[in-house]
């Protein structure tokens, strides 16, 4: 009764309500985009081709199935998360950018404009690479273009992508959870409807275990999300006691929250695009006339279809990309700074920069924990499948990792918009 309640408040507070209707209708676009196809491709023979491969799959599925429709919007957001992660890797080590960025907003924004800018020609070069893939592939998915043909489809295909990026923007701005998020989310629940009536097309009683075993994973992993993303540490913070005139403020007590997960989903998006990548150079350049990079791309491709290799590398880059979001988004130092203007102080910690140290060692410590369960929740759907689980466990189980994420980001951010007017008194 209490989600109840809670939905109806929603739909009762005017301004909430067309948040939440635009977004939906935000995601509908795109799922109608994801159905309109390029001209030129035999989209059956696409489709089959994509179901005899596991990493085109997963690929399509990122994608919310429209790179197997070959529709305009085939590239998904992808190239916009490869240049959020080029920008994130200049920030670190660039001295300009990283004065930038701490201008706040405005230097964020001037930063965001760039990341646009660099998603252009990477749509321009991952729609010309993914269009010369599918025609080595053979299987008469797509014949020869003219130059003309060649251009219209990267055209189209790049200003999909400009247009999902855009959308998602929009969707970031109404403060219902993140944008680029809710599409790949969006992408991976509009899948389910299809997966459910294969399964139940080509059910038998022998894959009854098999489908236990699933769900049983599925279960894990969302208990495993959940805790991940509630889970946190609690610093005790004290103010010390200002003494103006005849009155006395400060010498409270309370904690500043450093979760176990501090970045949340972006991790594992960072992954999947990393992890796809090696495997879709391989096949680009498997049919090169030269030699030696010919042979170097047919092994890389075979590496990456060995289960416990494409599981340890996923799980590699998954801890990794944790603690690298997280020195990215958790700065110790601005918040021992903020502390000390404030007048308060961690117990038994000198102020200052102690204080950043204490705080930096702090978050490691239990940043290590999430980042290990996080990359063992992602991995686990590959290792039950080494062992005779069903195929499409990987892609749910990554999958779900993404879905639950997104769904408790989302709920939190309508949640702080309640808390919010009914502190105004709306």
């Amino acid at each position: 009764m209490a989600v109840i309640d809670k939905i109806a408040r929603i739909w009762k507070i005017k301004d909430l309500r067309n948040k939440i209707l635009f977004v939906f209708v935000m995601l509908v676009i795109f799922r109608f985009a994801a159905h309109i196809p390029i001209p030129g491709v035999n989209i059956e023979n696409l489709k089959n081709l994509f179901s005899q491969s596991q990493f085109l799959g997963l690929l399509n599925v990122f994608s919310g199935g429209a790179l197997s429709n070959f529709s305009v919007v085939m590239l998904g957001v992808a190239p916009y998360i490869t240049s959020s992660i080029i920008f994130q890797l200049l920030t670190m080590i660039v001295p300009r950018l990283q004065e930038i960025q701490k201008d706040g907003e405005a230097g964020q924004r001037k930063i965001n404009k760039w990341q646009r800018w660099l998603t252009v020609p990477l749509a321009i070069a991952q729609s010309y690479a993914t269009i010369t893939l599918l025609q080595q592939a053979g299987q008469g998915i797509i014949g020869q273009l003219t130059a003309m043909q060649y251009a219209s489809a990267i055209i189209t295909i790049t200003a999909g992508c400009v247009f999902l990026m855009w959308i998602g923007e929009l969707i970031t701005e109404k403060n219902i959870g993140n944008g680029i998020s809710l599409l790949i989310f969006a992408g991976i629940i509009a899948g389910i409807p299809t997966a459910l009536q294969q399964t139940a097309l080509t059910f038998d009683s022998s894959k009854l275990p098999e489908i236990i075993v699933f769900l049983a994973v599925a279960l894990v992993t969302v208990v495993g999300v959940v805790v991940i993303n509630e889970a946190r540490r609690n610093i005790p913070v004290n103010y010390a006691r200002q003494i103006r005139g005849n009155k006395m403020y400060g010498g409270t007590s309370t904690h500043l929250p450093l979760k176990v997960n501090q970045a949340g989903v972006i991790p594992i998006i960072f992954a999947i695009s990393f992890v796809l990548f090696p495997p879709l150079v391989a096949q680009f350049f498997s049919s090169s006339s030269v030699t030696w990079l010919a042979t170097f791309a047919t092994w890389l491709g075979n590496l990456f279809n060995n289960p416990w290799f494409y599981a340890s590398f996923y799980f590699i880059l998954v801890v990794a990309f944790t603690y690298f979001y997280t020195a990215v988004i958790f700065k110790p130092d601005e918040i021992a700074e903020n502390l000390q203007k404030q007048g308060a102080f961690v117990p038994g910690i000198r102020p200052g920069e102690p204080t950043a140290d204490y705080l930096q060692k702090t978050s490691s410590r239990i940043l290590l924990t999430g980042a290990l369960f996080l990359g063992i929740i992602a991995v686990l759907p590959y290792a039950l499948q080494s062992v005779g689980t069903v195929q499409t466990m990987v892609v749910g189980g990554t999958s779900l990792l993404i879905v639950v994420s997104v769904v408790i980001e989302t709920v939190k951010q309508i949640e702080s918009q309640l808390v919010m007017r009914d502190y105004e008194g709306f």
